[in-house]
């Protein structure tokens, strides 16, 4: 089994982990949760840089801790980024992305120039680490992790410490991982924006428990989860692009069987995106509305209903005969029963806003 399989129980300091989980060998998996919740112990346990002594950890078929082995860190073939980049000032970019590759057989991993070019790095090459932005320095701290030609690459937090103009920068280097590499690629968020463009699996920690694990796309789609709490809830759904109106400039979308238009040319045809929907953009009608500038009017049925808190509901749609997209909408008590919703009810769902998750993959 190649699956990564994570087991830990115990006490570090004054801090207890409880957690129980197994995530996919390839592709990016977030663990996300609010600050003190235990993603970064988890993440330092899966790199040896803790020992939890009630623990099992599993990885690609090898046992890499039980109760009676444990692995240490440099067996481990881990490459890890740290919130901070780490660099040495001392050395120009170039030295420190060769730092350690010289204890790396040449014929594993991406080589230098592939490095280089997919992490936009050709013209820091000659400069000294301190003349850099945040993202440059953290594009750095990267491509010096993959350098050393690991299996797993662990991400803590590595746009927490940047401003928006940085995060903004170095977010497309990081969505290119997924394609070009075959590892996979674990990292810790406490923001959703990021989630929802880089992850494709989902470990949601609170208090140190694990609370639900899974793929993305389903996890956003959970009205139980806390996740479907927040005033940014969302549906992300996976479409493919099917054509463009040149007249009224509209990209037309299919998702999974129900038909989504959304403003400009957003792709080439039969190219996959991902659409993200805001819950409170999402109204709801019994009746098609004939006369209405909201484009996107779309059939759905009502596949489950969950109460927020006392004056708040989520509504999960599914779109379309047909359709396994999953739609959130977010209406108040008020509404709920002066319509009378209920499960199984045919509904509208008028969609006034969609944005692109700019995250491009091969069709």
């Amino acid at each position: 089994m190649n699956d990564i399989q994570v087991r830990l129980c115990g006490k570090l300091e004054e801090f207890h982990l409880d957690v129980d989980f197994t995530i996919p060998s390839k592709g990016v998996t977030a663990l996300f949760g609010q600050s003190g919740c235990g993603k970064t112990t988890v993440l330092r346990c899966l790199a040896g840089l803790h020992h939890m002594k009630d623990g099992e950890l599993q990885v690609f078929g090898q046992v890499w801790q039980d109760q009676t082995q444990f692995i240490p860190a440099h067996k481990r073939a881990i490459g890890y980024v740290f919130q901070d980049a780490n660099l040495f000032d001392h050395l120009s970019v170039k030295g420190n992305l060769l730092f350690g590759r010289k204890r790396v057989k040449q014929s594993d991993g991406l080589d230098f120039d592939e490095v280089v070019e997919l992490l936009g790095l050709k013209d820091l090459l000659n400069r000294n680490p301190s003349t850099l932005s945040g993202g440059e320095r953290q594009r750095v701290a990267i491509g010096r992790a993959l350098l050393n030609a690991p299996k797993m690459l662990l991400m803590d937090e590595p746009l927490s410490a940047l401003d928006r103009f940085s995060k903004d920068e170095i977010i497309p280097y990081l969505e290119k991982l997924n394609d070009v590499l075959d590892i996979p690629v674990i990292f810790i968020s406490h923001d959703t924006d990021e989630v929802e463009r880089l992850a494709d699996h989902l470990v949601l920690m609170e208090k140190g428990c694990v609370r639900a694990s899974g793929p993305l796309l389903d996890m956003l789609a959970d009205p139980t989860l806390f996740i479907a709490k927040s005033a940014k809830t969302a549906s992300v759904i996976e479409a493919t692009i099917e054509g463009f109106d040149e007249e009224d400039q509209l990209s037309q979308l299919d998702l999974n069987g129900a038909s989504l238009l959304v403003p400009g040319r957003v792709g080439d045809v039969g190219e996959k995106r991902r659409v993200r929907i805001a819950a409170t953009d999402v109204s709801l009608a019994l009746e098609e509305p004939s006369k209405t500038t909201i484009l996107n009017v779309l059939q759905a049925k009502i596949c489950d209903i969950h109460a927020i808190d006392e004056a708040r509901i989520n509504i999960v749609l599914c779109l379309g005969e047909g359709s396994k997209g999953r739609l959130i909408a977010r209406i108040t008590k008020r509404s709920l029963n002066s319509f009378g919703f209920e499960v199984g009810q045919s509904v509208y769902a008028q969609v006034k806003g969609v944005s692109m998750v700019e995250r491009r993959r091969a069709g």
